[in-house]
């Protein structure tokens, strides 16, 4: 292997919403990057972030371990930052958040790579919220497969085209009042991208 040849970093959820920050990040910085995603045609908006060549798009579906293990296969560095805020179709909390992550652990290990997982403020494995709940298991998972996987725990993330401040934003427009979540009395600590 050419020992001047960048890094590759393999970025699952890259097309998304945090992804595509992450991936413009890691191109500043110079590595190859890898992009796996469900559809790989609607991730040309990704390209010019980097230079030729430098940002691939990949497919990957997070249900289907043989399309995780293509996808981690000849990386140095994985980054999960697939999320669900709503379940559509099969692609429910479950099979998403804790059984994708299992498997993209089970791959990252497998290659002999290292792992930065974005999980969630208020990830609990016993928590009553199904999100909160499956966000919990995939950290313990993931701990006990990679223990030197990095975990991340924000909070809201918000920024241009975030699907929550957004929707919440188009709610108020037609909506005669807004839910408080929590009753008014949550704290939220949101993240700006």
């Amino acid at each position: 292997e050419d020992r001047y040849q960048p890094k590759l970093v393999t970025v699952f959820g890259g097309s998304g919403f945090v992804g595509r920050h992450v991936v413009r990040a890691l191109a500043r910085r110079g590595y190859r990057i890898r992009v796996a995603t469900r559809r790989p045609d609607l991730a040309f908006h990704l390209q010019p972030l980097g230079n030729v060549g430098q940002i691939a798009a990949v497919q990957a579906n997070l249900r289907y371990r043989d399309s995780v293990d293509a996808a981690v296969a000849g990386s140095d560095h994985v980054v999960n930052c697939v999320g669900l805020l709503f379940e559509t179709g099969r692609n429910t909390f479950d099979s998403v958040q804790d059984f994708g992550a299992r498997a993209i652990a089970e791959a990252t290990r497998a290659a002999g790579a290292g792992l930065t997982h974005v999980s969630a403020i208020g990830a609990d494995a016993h928590s009553q919220s199904q999100y909160a709940s499956s966000k919990g298991r995939a950290e313990q998972a993931i701990s006990a497969i990679l223990p030197d996987a990095v975990i991340l725990r924000p909070s809201i993330i918000f920024g241009a085209e975030d699907g929550f401040f957004n929707r919440f934003a188009q709610m108020s427009r037609f909506a005669p009042a807004l839910p408080l979540i929590g009753g008014g009395h949550t704290k939220l600590q949101p993240v700006y991208v």
